[in-house]
This record gives structure tokens, C-alpha cells and sequence, in this order.
């Protein structure tokens, strides 16, 4: 059973590498069918953009923030 702890803000049985780990090699195997691509693959589009406006960020920081800021909302809802 899962054990939730709200002080923590996650479950207690799951850890965030691993997870995250499983689910790239699965977006890496599934290409656009996987169910996790096409959001992360958003994400990172709506990152590059706002890194490219922004003055300080550059865009592949926003890339990747965008995209790993999907892929962490794929994980943990």
C-alpha cells in the first residue's frame, strides 16, 4: 500500500531518479507514440521561447527547464 506523506509532498514507496530514469528510456523506445513525449516535447518548446525572450535565460536553459519541468509534472501529478 502506498504510505503518503504530506510533509514531504510524495510517496514514500517512489523515488524521482529512478522513475524519471524508466520513463525517458520508455519515451526513448516509444518515440512519439510513448504517452509522455508529446508533453515534454511541448514543454520544451514553451521553455525555449521564454528563454529566448527572457534577457538573462538563453534557450536551451529554458529548454530544459521546460522539458524537465513537464517530465517531473508526467511523474508526479
Amino acid at each position: 500500500m502506498d504510505e503518503y506523506d504530506p510533509r514531504r509532498n510524495r510517496h514514500q514507496d517512489h523515488d524521482l531518479w529512478p522513475d524519471a530514469k524508466k520513463e525517458v528510456q520508455g519515451m526513448a523506445k516509444g518515440g512519439l507514440d510513448h504517452p509522455s513525449t508529446k508533453p515534454v516535447l511541448t514543454g520544451a518548446a514553451v521553455g525555449a521561447v521564454i528563454g529566448g525572450v527572457l534577457p538573462v535565460v538563453t534557450w536551451p536553459l529554458g529548454l530544459a527547464a521546460g522539458a524537465g519541468y513537464m517530465l517531473y509534472k508526467r511523474l508526479r501529478p
